[in-house]
């Protein structure tokens, strides 16, 4: 029986996983709509068969009803890492981001009927416990979903990812750099924080598989990959694909704290107290859904390589 074709509005389509889940609906003949502030930065995606990038303001309701007329599925993947401008932020950017546009999303799916609803969280998401504004911020959008679709009136399914990996992320990738241009030792903050990093194209498959599956909707599915990783495990792992001898110094809990102190006043920041926060808690899980959906989970070793395969860089 061939599958079946479906209308899909992709919020945050045009981001590192978005831009693999899209070009996967698109190679499966769904019509993908995609919602962006400035389409012509994300010309790319138009060379995708049956691909619309669309103007809009994901924050604003009413062109959120608009986008969503006549649409099957609505798959939001919007999310911030930190807040923008210098030092602590108070949350109020993770709350409009997280928890205020799931609001917007769910009331908009019920207005005009959509059939399913597929979010992006985090693992450990938790809006009563979690350590961050990050990690509360998500969970506080959970818990939303969850009351406003209680009446069956819209399908859902939420997804639990940990750190996600993949050839253009902002996570190995940023390690790599630092450890280029790393004096043979590289203090570490987070050191023995635990990961479970998940491929970028395990992630999408996992979205893939629940556009029509019954058995899913109303879950939440956590996403991992097959190993468990301290960061320090990582990084050194980065540094060995990249031929690099570097030597990883973890600091202490109150030395990476304060390192994170420092950094929320660094333009861009590359860490932040919040990323320090979210670090205390282990981003593992404890049931696996890529093994209810039937994806087998893509170890980092196995991927790491492609990232640097043309990149001719050799310890000096």
């Amino acid at each position: 029986m061939a599958a079946t074709r479906h209308t899909v509005c992709v919020l945050g389509g045009t981001g590192f996983i978005g831009s693999e889940l899209v070009a996967r609906l698109s190679a499966a003949r769904h019509d993908v709509v995609v919602l962006t502030r400035n389409p012509t930065r994300h010309r790319e995606l138009l060379v995708l068969p049956s691909v619309r990038l669309v103007p809009a303001d994901v924050h604003d309701e009413a062109q959120l009803g608009r986008a969503f007329e006549r649409v099957d599925i609505v798959i939001n993947l919007v999310g911030i890492l930190n807040e923008r401008g210098l030092g602590r932020g108070r949350g109020r950017q993770f709350e409009t981001v997280h928890a205020e546009l799931a609001r917007k999303c769910v009331h908009a799916c019920r207005e005009r009927r959509v059939h399913r609803y597929l979010h992006m969280s985090a693992a450990k998401a938790d809006a009563g416990q979690g350590p961050s504004h990050y990690l509360r911020t998500k969970g506080l959008a959970e818990n939303h979903i969850r009351e406003a679709c209680a009446d069956g009136s819209l399908e859902f399914v939420i997804f639990r990812p940990s750190v996600v990996f993949g050839p253009h992320d902002a996570f190995v990738n940023k390690f790599a750099s630092i450890l280029r241009f790393a004096p043979g030792v590289l203090p570490l903050a987070c050191a023995r924080s635990r990961f479970a990093p998940v491929y970028v194209g395990d992630v999408a498959d996992a979205f893939m598989a629940c556009l029509d599956r019954h058995d899913v909707a109303g879950h939440t599915l956590e996403l991992c990959g097959p190993q468990v990783m301290t960061l320090t495990d990582i990084v050194r792992e980065t540094a060995r694909t990249l031929r690099l001898r570097r030597i990883v110094v973890p600091l202490s809990r109150g030395w990476s704290r304060l390192q994170a102190a420092l950094m929320d006043f660094v333009p861009g920041k590359p860490f932040s107290t919040d990323n320090y926060l979210s670090a205390t808690v282990d981003s593992t899980c404890e049931s696996n859904g890529l093994a209810r959906l039937g994806i087998t989970p893509t170890p980092l070793s196995g991927v790491l390589p492609r990232y640097f395969e043309e990149v001719a860089f050799h310890s000096p």
